[in-house]
């Protein structure tokens, strides 16, 4: 979200719109000393912005949020206090197997007491805002808007030949919810005359990354996993690579796969989240079963024996419909929208 913000505010100073950021803390890396930040230091961002506000009485036209849980009391009291149009942002994904009954019905009880406070619900899917409904009830479903994430396709190498055999990358945060020990495990079920070829990079840090590795030496594939850590020039690597592994739990709408496809890199992906937004099986990628480590490898089988193959040129869509321009104009209108 970091070019997001950097463009959006540069954007909106052109048009004359005065941006105020609530942040955790003051970011200093990229852009970020070009905006205008309050960071929240220990108090939570809720709690900083209310502060803030009784302090200095600022006036704002409009309030937006990104990344902070919804239909809350926090809701009510600021549409209050400023009046403003309200604009809350949906990024998080939902929980394979759902939210416990106890969960849904507290969810259901705060948007039927807090909804009202809120104009306008943006999810980053359409996914998201199906969620979004079934959270907090169809009641909302006027207020919903579908905008995608969008990344900056001009800073992404793009591939331009195939490596024989095929060499794949993984690009994620190391947790269980991003399902590489399925990976792990789907490895483990290919032949002796594929493995022995076999190389996947690994890009990413977490709190499963040991648990991964152990998992590798336990399943004896840890020859076939280079853990390389995080890299701050992802955009320059993924052309080096034919296919992206990325066999997740839970995902709203995923960066990784964006920046992958404009690339020139297909993807392996499952069918949760907003996946299916951006994959279309056999055109850019391939769909695979979540938590089906079986499934995985015959795909990957197919791939690497060249039963399977992605030709089409990937990069074009991404460009046309997830470029971060886009993103920008699409937020923008909602300031300009009647609420």
């Amino acid at each position: 979200m970091d070019h997001f913000f950097w463009r959006y505010d540069a954007e909106c100073k052109i048009h004359g719109i005065v941006v105020e950021w609530f942040f955790p803390n003051t970011a200093v890396h990229g852009e970020y000393e070009k905006l205008t930040i309050i960071p929240a230091g220990e108090k939570s961002i809720e709690r900083s912005f209310i502060s803030y506000f009784q302090a200095k009485n600022d006036r704002f036209s409009h309030i937006i949020t990104h990344f902070l849980e919804l239909c809350t009391p926090f809701f009510k009291k600021i549409k209050q206090k400023t009046g403003a149009a309200i604009i809350a942002v949906d990024h998080n994904p939902r929980p394979l197997g759902g939210y416990s009954f106890k969960k849904k019905v507290k969810k259901r009880l705060k948007g039927a007491i807090y909804s009202q406070y809120i104009d306008v619900f943006v999810g980053v899917s359409a996914y998201t805002v199906r969620e979004l409904l079934r959270d907090f009830g169809s009641h909302i479903e006027s207020k919903c808007r579908v905008i995608h994430n969008g990344i900056v396709t001009e800073d992404i190498a793009e591939r331009t030949s195939s490596n024989q055999p095929p060499h794949f990358i993984v690009v994620s945060h190391l947790r269980k919810s991003k399902g590489i020990q399925d990976l792990i495990e789907a490895v483990h079920l290919l032949p002796v005359s594929i493995k022995k070829d076999l190389k996947i990079d690994v890009y990413g840090e977490g709190p499963y990354e040991a648990i991964l590795m152990q998992l590798a030496r336990n399943k004896e594939v840890v020859e076939n996993f280079v853990f390389k850590g995080s890299s701050s020039h992802i955009s320059t690597v993924f052309c080096q690579y034919d296919y992206l592994l990325h066999p997740t739990h839970m995902e709203c709408f995923s960066l990784t796969l964006l920046e992958s496809l404009a690339a020139n890199v297909p993807v392996i992906t499952t069918p949760v989240g907003g996946n299916l937004e951006i994959v279309k099986d056999g055109a850019n990628g391939f769909i695979v079963p979540v938590e089906r480590p079986q499934q995985l490898a015959d795909c990957m089988t197919r791939i690497f024996e060249g039963q399977k193959k992605i030709t089409v040129n990937t990069r074009a869509k991404i460009e046309s419909e997830f470029g971060i321009i886009q993103m920008i104009e699409k937020h923008l209108a909602l300031l300009h929208a009647n609420y």
